[in-house]
C-alpha cells in the first residue's frame, strides 16, 4: 500500500501539477507507450510511490490533462457567455476559445490522438472514464444554448448541447490534423460552419421545419438507446 505524501495541501497541488506537466512533456518527447510511470517520477523528482499516490496510471494522468484543459476553456468563455446573447456569436466564440486554450497542447494531441481515437480505449472522449470532462464540456454548450436569445424549437433546445458537443469533436479532429500557421484553417472551419448551424437552428421553430427537427431528435434518441 502506497503511503500518502506528508505535505501541505498547497504543496500537494504543486506536486500534482508538476507530475502532470512532466508527463505531458515526456509523452510529447518519447510517445505515450514508451513513457513509464517510473520515468515520469524520476523526471519530476518524486518517488515512484508518490507518483502512484497522485495518479494510478498513465491514463489517469491524461484524464487530469482533460480536466485541466476543460477548466481553462470554461474560464476563457466566462466573459463571452456573460455578455453575448446571439446564438452564433456564443457558439463561434466558445469554439474559437477552445482552439486558443488548446494551442499549447497541439503537439501532444497530434502524437496522442491514435489512442483517444480507439473506441475501447479509456482515453476516448466517449469512454466512461472521460465522463467528468465530457459532461463539463457539454455543460459549456448548455450555457451557449440557454443564454441565447434566438428563437428555436423547444425540443431541439433540450437536445442541442450534446449535439453541439458532437460538432466540437469534429472541430477537434480537424484541429489535430491542421498544420496551417496558427491553426488558421481550424478558425476558418469554425467561421464557415457556425453560421450554417445557426441558420438550421433558427429555422427549427417554423411550422414547416418543426416536424423535420422532431424526426431528427427521435432518430438521435433511438441511436443513443
Amino acid at each position: 500500500m502506497v503511503e500518502p505524501p506528508q505535505r501541505s495541501s498547497r504543496g500537494s497541488e504543486r506536486t500534482r501539477e508538476l507530475i502532470v506537466e512532466t508527463a505531458l512533456r515526456l509523452f510529447r518527447e518519447r510517445g505515450f507507450e514508451a513513457t513509464t510511470m517510473r520515468a515520469i517520477a524520476a523526471e519530476a523528482g518524486v518517488s515512484v510511490g508518490n507518483a502512484y499516490y497522485y495518479f494510478s496510471s498513465k491514463e489517469a494522468l491524461v484524464q487530469a490533462y482533460y480536466d485541466r484543459a476543460q477548466r481553462e476553456h470554461e474560464i476563457a468563455c466566462e466573459e463571452l457567455l456573460a455578455v453575448e446573447t446571439g446564438f452564433e456569436a456564443r457558439l463561434g466564440g466558445v469554439l474559437r476559445q477552445w482552439v486558443v486554450v488548446s494551442e499549447p497542447y497541439h503537439e501532444f494531441a497530434v502524437k496522442f490522438f491514435k489512442h483517444a481515437a480507439e473506441p475501447s480505449n479509456p482515453l476516448s472522449p466517449f469512454s466512461a472514464e472521460s465522463t467528468p470532462a465530457r459532461e463539463s464540456s457539454i455543460g459549456i454548450y448548455r450555457q451557449v444554448v440557454e443564454g441565447a436569445a434566438d428563437r428555436m424549437d423547444s425540443e431541439l433546445r433540450e437536445e442541442l448541447p450534446e449535439l453541439l458537443w458532437l460538432m466540437s469533436m469534429g472541430v477537434v479532429l480537424f484541429w489535430v490534423h491542421d498544420r496551417s500557421p496558427g491553426c488558421q484553417r481550424t478558425y476558418r472551419l469554425i467561421d464557415l460552419t457556425v453560421p450554417l448551424v445557426g441558420k438550421l437552428v433558427g429555422l427549427s421553430h417554423l411550422p414547416g421545419l418543426r416536424g423535420i427537427a422532431r424526426d431528427f431528435i427521435a432518430a438521435m434518441h433511438e441511436l443513443r438507446a
